[in-house]
């Protein structure tokens, strides 16, 4: 079973590339990031043609999630439980092909210190009380998307020039490992220790042509996932594609 995550930057926008590289690549489960769209807006008919069903929690101009699927899908949950009050569409959960899995765009927190920041502590602490209640159900579980988190300085291109970003700032890290020492495994670096590899590159500062990139785009696995794992990759093919999104996807294959 292959299983993806990217954040498209705009469904839209990035339609062609993202038809071209599920046509291409043909992931089981894909969980998709940064809609920009309201639900009636997202491009149902074509992602069909190719056999996924999709679950969708928009939200016009800004954020929102999916999970597309080659089998029967059900929506657990459209929204991160926690705070009935957050209306931002960062998180949408389902079961489908025999694994729980969720599509998470975590908030940016720049700039820090301040109140964005604090949302995305906030919203990190939800995640990770719900994801341990998830472990409850000792089924395999999947976390992947957008963690707006760099885990260590090896996933940044220059740390010294980050180490002031929310991403890469002590409270996100400490947060992020909050959910790996509650039970998850980060399946690109458990599989990948010594590899310097980005999943991000700014559109600015021709960041892509100098390979000035950082890894925020994780895919995590309850136990019972991270004992079915066999490879988990990064693809930089799409970035360099015509209207490219400035993430890249990131895949895992679990045995069946």
């Amino acid at each position: 079973m292959k299983i993806a995550t990217w954040n498209v930057n705009s469904i839209r926008v990035r339609l062609p590339s993202v038809l071209k590289w599920l046509a291409g690549s043909s992931p089981d489960i894909v969980l998709l990031q940064e809609l920009k769209t309201v639900d009636e807006g997202f491009p149902y008919g074509e992602l069909s043609d190719l056999g996924y069903n999709c679950a969708v929690a928009g939200q016009k101009t800004y954020n929102g999630v999916a999970a597309l699927s080659k089998y029967p899908l059900e929506i657990e949950a459209s929204s991160l439980p926690g705070d009935p009050d957050d209306r931002e569409a960062r998180y949408i959960e389902v079961v489908t092909g025999g694994v729980r899995a969720a599509s998470i765009y975590l908030p940016n927190g720049n700039p820090a210190p301040g109140e964005k920041f604090d949302y995305k502590l906030r919203w990190m602490a939800r995640l990770a009380a719900h994801a341990r209640s998830l472990l409850g159900h000792e089924e395999a579980v999947v976390l992947a998307g957008d963690y707006n988190v760099c885990p260590a300085d090896a996933d940044v291109h220059d740390p010294a020039a980050w180490a002031d970003d929310a991403l890469c700032r002590g409270e996100s890290r400490a947060r992020f490992r909050e959910l790996l020492w509650s039970g998850y495994t980060e399946a690109f670096r458990t599989l990948n220790r010594r590899q310097t590899a980005w999943t991000f590159w700014d559109y600015q500062l021709r960041a892509w042509q100098k390979d000035h990139g950082v890894r925020i785009d994780h895919i995590l696995l309850s136990p019972h996932a991270a004992d079915r794992i066999r490879r988990c990759e990064i693809d930089r093919e799409p970035r360099g594609w015509p209207r490219a999104s400035d993430h890249v996807p990131v895949w895992c294959e679990l045995d069946e």
